[in-house]
């Protein structure tokens, strides 16, 4: 086999799986699963090389908190969150869009956004029949809320998990570096939202009262469990915290912090495990060993190379083009193929121009991939869960409606983004 052949294999495996997961014509996990076989059975790399392709800090950092959030979810709390915002909100249906877009935000960046959306919308759905109200925005609200705080730390959202395994970048570090921009963003989205759907939002002082009236202690099913749960998690959001000074990678502190959750609850592994979302963990590990062979037959050191020369290697130009570059396409595909092309591709440009501080360009990327999967119903796993749970409740949530409303506030947030990285990094 020629040099050239590898590398024609490649670019034809890797183009055909994102174009066929683009397009959704199969099963993404499906999809990158067929890739990483096709790259085996050619021979682009062997099955060792496959298996260090495949980040296990993501990996493990996935099932840990995916484990965790199996076992708290069954307790109830997320619901009573939900309910108890509505209620100190006192039934005003603005002040409950913007108290459970709060909600939403604060438990994306502590889980992640698709568990949160999953557990907070059909709550919504509740309160916004004892209003009779419009859901759709509350559910537009709590998906743009759920990806923006998501972004805010290591954890939130899978882009970040990817980020922080691959640049070192800790939990602390994502936290203090991004908080500024995020809680901007926020805070704008929900003045623009108020203003935007101010005449829909109203409710008789009937449907105030009910809301009122709502038992949210009922929606806590076993306190025992509860108080067990939140130990762990704090415990867990602790080592994250630590995890540098005590030399431990997350996945690891992830890890641990499940398995003493299974060991204190005494849950049954077997019906915790069924919680776990190993469609996108093995999505992940398809999508690894594929960038794995594109980086092994030179495709990510040339794509370096050329986005080095456009941008001249200067450091703030190449930190715009991977922000704008990245909120933009993440609009449109799946954001995680995307950052999982984008990390080796940063990794290179870093080494080929010399850059020694890569720290705004994993931000830039992080904002970008995260943020901009706010602007299309289909650019971030929890948008479709959201559209998909409303079709349920016989709402439909229409990607030209979601489009007009999202798009603006997600270029709005990536402007926001550029001032903030011209501010603090490229000064």
């Amino acid at each position: 086999m020629t040099l050239a052949e590898p590398l024609v294999i490649t670019l034809v495996i890797f183009l055909l799986t994102y174009s066929l997961i683009i397009t959704e014509t199969l099963n993404r996990t499906v999809v990158a699963l067929i890739g990483a076989s096709l790259i085996l059975f050619a021979n682009v790399l062997n099955q060792e090389q496959a298996i260090q392709a495949i980040d296990f800090n993501t990996i493990g950092l996935l099932i840990g908190m995916m484990i965790i959030v199996g076992v708290t979810r069954r307790t109830g709390v997320f619901e009573y969150m939900a309910i108890k915002a509505a209620k100190l909100a006192q039934g005003d249906p603005v002040l409950i869009l913007v108290a459970l877009s709060t909600v939403t935000a604060i438990t994306s960046s502590l889980l992640d956004n698709v568990t949160t959306v999953l557990l907070i919308v059909p709550v919504t759905f509740s309160i916004c029949s004892e209003l009779s109200i419009d859901p759709i925005p509350f559910l537009i609200s709590q998906i743009l809320a759920s990806n923006i705080g998501g972004t805010a730390t290591l954890i939130g959202d899978p882009p970040n998990i990817m980020i922080g395994s691959a640049s070192g970048l800790s939990f602390l570090d994502f936290a203090l570096n991004l908080f500024i921009p995020i809680a901007a963003t926020f805070l704008a989205t929900m003045l623009i939202l108020r203003v935007i759907y101010r005449k829909k939002l109203k409710a008789s002082e009937l449907a105030r009262a009910r809301i009122m009236d709502l038992p949210e202690l009922e929606a806590i099913k076993d306190f025992a469990l509860l108080k067990k749960s939140l130990f762990v998690l704090s415990l867990t959001i602790l080592g994250f915290l630590l995890h540098k000074v005590l030399n431990f990678e997350p996945a690891t502190i992830a890890i641990g912090g499940a398995t003493l959750l299974l060991l204190i609850t005494k849950e049954e592994p077997e019906d915790i495990f069924l919680t776990i979302e190993w469609p996108t963990l093995f999505f992940f590990a398809g999508l690894f060993i594929i960038i794995g062979a594109l980086d092994q037959v030179g495709v990510i050191e040339w794509v370096a190379r050329r986005s080095i020369e456009a941008t001249g290697g200067v450091i703030s130009a190449t930190t715009m083009l991977i922000l704008w570059l990245s909120a933009v396409a993440s609009a449109f595909i799946d954001n995680i193929p995307f950052v999982a092309t984008m990390i080796p591709l940063i990794q290179k440009m870093g080494q080929i121009g010399g850059i020694t501080n890569l720290k705004p360009l994993w931000w830039a990327l992080s904002l970008g991939a995260c943020l901009g999967g706010n602007g299309t119903l289909i650019g971030a796993s929890a948008n479709v869960i959201v559209a998909g749970l409303a079709e349920k409740n016989g709402v439909i949530l229409t990607y030209k409606g979601f489009l007009k409303i999202a798009f603006p506030l997600m270029i709005l947030s990536v402007i926001i983004s550029t001032v903030y990285i011209f501010a603090v990094y490229l000064r």
